[in-house]
């Protein structure tokens, strides 16, 4: 049967298929490398998964190896011209080799992120030096990852010279009839395939969830696909769910703050943005053991959240988030989509119209993710980054100056300012790639992952931070805000939960004693820090926000994004909604590696979440893309 199969096949499409199979091959091992490389993300993987993953790569092969296909399927006569074979050997291993790149490193990335990179990786390696400062680590960390590209590399090009018509056995005499035939069947085919099938759209990466769970839909992903799809692609569409009346009944970021009096007015504003301060190594909100002691200490003297949820999984996700209350719900982070010069009405804008002086506080290099040109568009008056700190012997030679230095140096600084101010520190030295200072090392406390010991030494340098802070004159007239910009790579497969991976501690401290120091038994997420602040400052204001004050008496609920799928948290639930339909329900309330979805059984709680959810998303892709985010 094969023998007839081949004899009927042109020697141009049975070369053609070997070395399709040959990329596919090599794209299901760089899957199955990125499986056992973020095991602990992937709790629940089916047979059908693997295969769904070979239909997107297909797609992907039918996207961007179209002109090597048209070049492969031309008559046998034309194959042995020098200019039809090198154009084969460029349209073949450039886009193949990008293929396997891109798929390796996203298995290192992915656990950063918990998504295939898309075209924000393009705004990441061009904003300021990070690329070029951490490329050593990345090498010296995933170096198994570059032994396994240099070898797919030696197969390709050693299988592409084994499958060339001129090393394949003949099985009849060239037939031009038949050539013809198969190059209008497998071009056009193949055009079917890459966009998809027949579908009235063509094939995305939201798509995946059509094949698998949510979570796993990076698993039958791969990165060539997804950052092709993102490119060019506008990173919102406008959704007609409800009526503008309706809307604004079931939601409305249009606000007014509604003054406390909690504490005293002109009270100064201190924002800690620790970096990667995930729960999971946080000592209060794990029986493991505590690589924060100082942290740990410091909420029992706070006011602070048994679910605090972080609205993104990146450092450039947090920034918008935190400072002006707009997450980030689309592929793009907000600070590189087309919606970052959109006016906004921000903590820092906000607070200088009602005489405060505002400065941020990040000791990376300046430039980094493009906080200094965002924290300018947002109204701070100052950015203070590794240049205005000037003394490179603290520099890490990675990221920026240590925040054992750069910490209580910030404390000093705030002395300077005009009071009240606002002020935003972000932390650094808990990032990959986790360096902590030679002396500390016999110190820190090591732990299961790498991050431990660097948390710990952040942990050392948050306390040196208020240890200098208690000496300045302005600390009691202080309402410190501290809060984890986003979760970690994890070395859990509770963590790696939808569940569980966007919780971060998120914390009020207040030196008075004014504040209650309690645990509350409540959602509270990021985009609910401006709001909150505005009513415990006293200032009065009308302003846009789409986090709710904890006084306010909207919903205690969070929102997230992730690779297509919206996560939606309200009372003791999880909502999982992607492609227009409700995908799961869990109590997130319940730490297990294995959540049920209560789905089946809570239907009408489902559809009422998911009818506020439905309002989130409409209102914010038809404000952005409008810009329509404050309030005149």
């Amino acid at each position: 049967m094969l023998k007839k199969l081949r004899h009927a096949l042109p020697i141009t499409l049975q070369s053609l298929l070997l070395r399709i199979g040959i990329l596919l091959l090599l794209m299901t091992i760089t899957r199955i490398v990125f499986y056992f490389f973020n095991l602990d993300s992937f709790a629940h993987v089916h047979f059908t998964d693997w295969l769904a993953g070979i239909w997107f790569d297909l797609s992907t092969i039918g996207l961007v190896l179209m002109p090597f296909l048209v070049f492969s399927l031309l008559p046998e006569k034309w194959q042995h011209n020098w200019i039809i074979r090198i154009l084969k050997i460029i349209t073949f291993f450039i886009p193949t080799l990008l293929i396997v790149a891109l798929n390796l490193m996203d298995t290192a990335y992915y656990n950063f992120t918990l998504k295939r990179s898309t075209a924000d990786l393009f705004v990441i390696v061009s904003a300021g030096n990070d690329v070029g400062q951490l490329l050593g680590s990345f090498l010296a960390d995933y170096w198994m990852l570059i032994g396994i590209f240099i070898i797919g590399t030696w197969l390709l090009i050693r299988y592409y010279k084994r499958t060339s018509i001129r090393k394949l056995k003949r099985t009849g005499a060239p037939s031009l009839r038949k050539e013809l035939i198969a190059f209008f069947i497998i071009v056009p085919l193949f055009v079917l395939i890459g966009r998809g099938g027949f579908g009235v759209r063509p094939i995305s990466s939201i798509d995946a969830t059509l094949y698998t769970q949510p979570e796993n839909s990076a698993l039958v992903l791969n990165s060539a696909f997804t950052l092709l799809k993102s490119i060019g692609k506008d990173d919102l569409v406008e959704q007609k769910y409800y009526s503008e009346k309706e809307l604004d009944k079931l939601f409305n970021p249009k606000r007014t703050s509604h003054p406390q009096h909690i504490l005293p007015d002109g009270t100064n504003v201190m924002i800690i943005m620790l970096e990667s301060f995930g729960n999971e190594w946080v000592g209060q909100f794990n029986n493991s053991v505590s690589y924060t002691p100082y942290l740990d200490s410091l909420l029992d003297e706070s006011w602070y959240f048994e679910y605090g949820i972080s609205n993104g999984k990146k450092s450039i996700e947090a920034v918008p988030t935190i400072s002006a209350s707009i997450p980030t719900l689309m592929d793009n982070p907000y600070i590189s989509s087309a919606y970052c010069n959109n006016q906004v009405q921000s903590l820092p804008n906000i607070l200088t119209r009602h005489g405060y002086s505002t400065a941020f506080y990040h000791g990376a290099t300046n430039g980094s993710m493009r906080f200094n040109s965002f924290a300018s568009q947002l109204g701070y008056q100052e950015y203070v980054g590794r240049f205005e700190y000037n003394n490179d012997k603290h520099f890490d030679k990675t990221w920026g100056i240590l925040d054992e230095y750069f910490n209580p140096w910030t404390a000093r600084q705030l002395t300077k300012m005009k009071a009240p101010f606002m002020a935003n520190l972000f932390t650094l030295s808990s990032h990959h790639p986790y360096f902590v200072p030679e002396e500390w090392r016999s110190v820190v406390k090591k732990g299961p992952h790498p991050i431990c010991k660097s948390i710990h030494y952040g942990d050392i340098s948050l306390r040196k931070f208020f240890e200098q802070a208690a000496k300045e004159p302005w600390f009691n007239k202080t309402l410190f805000v501290i809060v984890a910009d986003h979760t970690p790579s994890s070395n859990s497969e509770i963590y790696n939960q939808r569940t569980e991976m966007y919780r971060i501690p998120i914390a009020f401290y207040d030196p008075s004693g004014k504040l209650p120091r309690k645990r509350e038994k409540t959602i509270f997420q990021q985009i609910d820090i401006m709001p909150t602040v505005l009513d415990l400052v006293n200032i009065k204001t009308d302003y846009y926000s789409f986090g709710n004050s904890y006084f306010s008496k909207e919903p205690r609920e969070a929102v997230t994004y992730l690779e297509g799928s919206y996560y939606y948290f309200q009372n003791n639930k999880l909502l999982v909604y992607s492609n227009d339909e409700i995908k799961s329900l869990f109590d997130f309330t319940i730490r297990t590696k294995n959540p049920k979805d209560l789905l089946p059984a809570k239907k009408a709680e489902a559809q009422k979440m998911a009818r506020r959810l439905k309002a989130i998303i409409q209102r914010y892709n038809h404000d952005l893309i409008h810009n329509q985010t404050i309030v005149r």
